[in-house]
């Protein structure tokens, strides 16, 4: 056969190729042929195909992203922005802090244990190709029915796969929700996301800079692993007729990955590196074009001296795989044998394939001929941008009008009891601890906050407590009620989460859930989404690092619902100043901060009680937020409440119920004047939270909120072991706990 070189694919214009077989449409491939002037070779018909994917180019997305930039304005702590592997933000004390969160969806329904284990180690190689130590990671996910036999094949391979590769990194899992809905039967959604801490100075990019530098492969041998794995199999809907839309899902080596840190920060520490980029999805495909892209030359790669697995791989597949643990690293030629030095030290295998040149071409040789001969920018960042058609559904309007209000509400005190107990119980707000205590949640001694807590909290300087917090939150069945409102609920909540627990919100990364954007219902859902969570970035003044966008989560016609889910990441000054969630001591007075309105739409108790979904989701007031924040944020550092936990989730009585069971300690609780018990306990107004208050503080506490024009109303004092709603029903701890910790477990254990 013979080797289809650019000279031959310049010879050979009729040629056909398997494009649409490879994801591209047909307007792409001839747009392909009409950036070279002949048709491409089939190794640069392999990396058109897997960088102008969705899950890599977000050709759809791309017009609505740019509101990020375009409207939210960086603030003074932004230090690395979107476009990179991961944002950048300042946390003092010359620390720097990074962070993102991405997808890992569709090779984790696939392959449960690697799919979501190669999505832990994706974004740590994210964080690393930063600069920056790994110090924690959260997983956000979200799955079918609890009850369904096929939830139970993914989350528990899931959850092992987080855990395996997670813990044998030696990293904390400090936060995360778990989620169930029948929406998300056919496609969960396996979120991951990471923390990262160096040194102002330490800060890396992803760009190849210097004619002569040297391009070093170094890491796990290329293997038939993932051959187009994420990058294509995360840019088409499930369709079981077509099993080639599902490659190989790729295989993890957490042992290897952790040599790779270790090694990429040694090479760190010395100043050896100018640009490095880690190999994730498309795989040298990626990393070879956006370093040449975003650097000052071009580069020269020779495809012979990539290590491999499997000596059969064509070009084309060794472009395309995904093989995890690889990253690429430009070095100074007069450095390389340090470098390479470093790697054999750790036991990294590590070769030099390539060259930066002074040109503006990424060439590709393969025995000695050129295979690939293309402007890196136009693989890398000039991929198609497509303006899809969006319309508001038209099912939209009949869903908001079926209102949850008319709903039966419990007629009388039992009903109300019995009410309770169904929802502390349900699998969406029963104790996660089933999932929590397979991760090591306080590895490296850092960790001073993690599940269930409101945010997880690491500490990153032993002498003056400094710590970053971060919160992962998202509302699919609000989204669905209104999308632009649902996610800035999604924000509002990871916003209040950081605060609660004490720290100050600096910024977001996010992580996009939709269905198939040539789906005009989907795509108005995604364009409210942004528009929503923009605008909301805009009001709190958290500017958008960065994140993923993950489309396609649907089978045939039945997409998830639209899932935005937030990261936000705060700073403390001293993590000794946190707020837990527990209520610990006796005769503490209770308070609740906000205000409470009847808000059921979406709600916990409209799904758990009547399995309904319509109406409109609770109102968003972000200045609201924004006062309530600082009102934690300041109790907290003043040592004025012992103890907060956001109101979400299944409303005041679910939060109570989670503090009570934290703390070991009960609570009498009095239905505030113009509230029903029943909207007491189960609406989920927004901006609200509750606290305990040392006696000595009361007067302190309620002078601030009142000064700074917060609605704050006494509800209570922490007492004895029951929970007793004075004059409604009392409920022993002993029977909440057995309802709320036993769920999980029955289900999956």
């Amino acid at each position: 056969m013979t080797l289809d070189t650019v000279k031959h694919a310049a010879e050979t214009p009729d040629v056909k190729l398997p494009w649409a077989e490879l994801g591209l449409k047909e307007d792409e491939y001839e747009r392909v042929r009409e950036i070279l002037g002949r048709r491409p070779t089939g190794a640069e018909l392999a990396m058109y195909s897997v960088m102008w994917s969705e899950h890599c180019s977000y050709k759809s997305s791309k017009i609505h992203l740019k509101q990020f930039g375009e409207k939210v304005p960086e603030n003074d702590a932004m230090l690395v922005g979107i476009g990179e592997n991961a944002g950048v933000v300042d946390v003092g004390q010359g620390y720097a802090v990074t962070f993102k969160v991405e997808s890992h969806n569709h090779p984790s329904y696939v392959e449960p244990y690697q799919g979501a284990a190669t999505g832990v180690g994706g974004i740590v190689r994210d964080i690393i190709a930063m600069g920056a130590r790994p110090v924690a990671v959260v997983d956000p996910l979200r799955m079918g029915d609890a009850n369904h036999p096929d939830t139970k094949r993914v989350l528990p391979g899931v959850v092992a796969g987080i855990g395996g590769y997670g813990n044998c990194l030696g990293l904390p899992n400090i936060g995360g929700e778990l989620v169930f809905d029948a929406c998300y039967q056919g496609n969960p959604l396996v979120n991951a996301g990471a923390i990262g801490v160096m040194r102002h100075e330490d800060i890396h990019l992803a760009k190849a800079s210097g004619p002569g530098n040297k391009v070093i492969l170094y890491g796990a041998r290329t293997g038939g692993d993932g051959i187009g794995g994420a990058s294509i199999l995360a840019s088409e809907t499930f369709d079981d007729s077509k099993p080639s839309k599902r490659p190989a899902v790729q295989v993890g080596d957490p042992f290897q990955e952790k040599l790779l840190i270790e090694c990429t920060l040694e090479a760190f520490a010395e100043k050896l590196v100018v640009g490095i980029q880690d190999l994730g999805a498309a795989g040298l495909s990626c990393a070879t074009s956006e370093l040449a892209s975003n650097g000052s030359g071009g580069m020269r790669v020779e495809l012979d001296d990539v290590p491999l697995r499997d000596s059969t791989l064509t070009p084309e597949e060794i472009l395309m795989s995904e093989s995890q643990e690889r990253m690429c690293a430009v070095v100074e030629p007069e450095k390389v044998e340090r470098f390479l030095a470093i790697c054999e030290k750790w036991d990294v295998i590590a070769t030099v394939v390539g060259e930066v040149t002074d040109g503006d071409r990424l060439e590709i040789f393969w025995h000695g001929e050129k295979i690939v001969d293309v402007d890196p920018r136009t693989v890398a960042h000039d991929g198609p941008v497509y303006e899809r058609p969006y319309a508001r559904p038209s099912w939209q309007d009949a869903l908001q009008a079926d209102d949850a209000g008319k709903l039966a509400r419990p007629a009388n005190a039992d009903e109300l009891r019995e009410q309770v107990l169904k929802l502390v119980a349900a699998p969406n707000q029963a104790a996660k601890s089933w999932v929590t205590d397979q991760y090591d949640r306080f590895v490296q001694g850092n960790t001073v906050l993690a599940q269930p807590e409101d945010s997880g909290m690491i500490r990153i300087n032993e002498e003056t407590g400094l710590g970053v917090a971060i919160a992962t939150d998202g509302n699919g069945r609000f989204a669905k009620l209104d999308p632009y409102a649902g996610a800035q609920l999604a924000l509002a909540e990871s916003y209040r989460n950081v605060a609660a627990s004490g720290a100050k919100p600096l910024a977001i990364s996010d992580c996009l859930n939709f269905g198939s954007p040539e789906d005009p219902d989907v795509m108005w859902q995604f364009a409210e989404a942004i528009r929503g969570l923009a605008d909301g970035c805009l009001e709190l003044g958290t500017p958008v690092t960065g994140g993923n966008v993950s489309l396609y989560n649907q089978t045939g016609e039945a997409a998830i619902h639209p899932t935005p889910v937030v990261a936000v990441l705060g700073v403390i000054d001293d993590v000794a100043r946190r707020t837990p969630i527990a209520f610990e001591e006796e005769g503490q007075l209770l308070y609740l901060l906000g205000e409470t309105h009847e808000e059921f739409g979406g709600s916990a108790w409209s799904q758990v009680v009547h399995g309904h979904l319509g109406g409109l989701p609770p109102k968003v007031d972000l200045a609201r937020e924004k006062l309530l924040a600082e009102i934690l944020i300041s109790a907290s550092r003043d040592g004025m409440i012992d103890a907060a936990h956001d109101l979400s989730d299944g409303g005041l009585v679910q939060a109570v119920t989670e503090s009570c069971l934290r703390g070991g300690k009960g609570a009498r609780l009095v239905v505030p004047d113009g509230l029903d018990a029943f909207t007491f306990l189960f609406s989920e107004s927004a901006g609200r939270a509750v606290v305990s208050v040392p006696r000595s503080e009361e007067l302190r506490f309620t002078d601030m909120c009142g000064a700074r024009g917060l609605p704050v109303t006494r509800i209570g004092v922490v007492d004895g072991d029951v929970i007793d709603v004075q004059g409604e029903f009392a409920l022993p701890l002993s029977e909440l706990r057995t309802a709320h910790e036993e769920t999980i477990p029955g289900l999956f254990a």
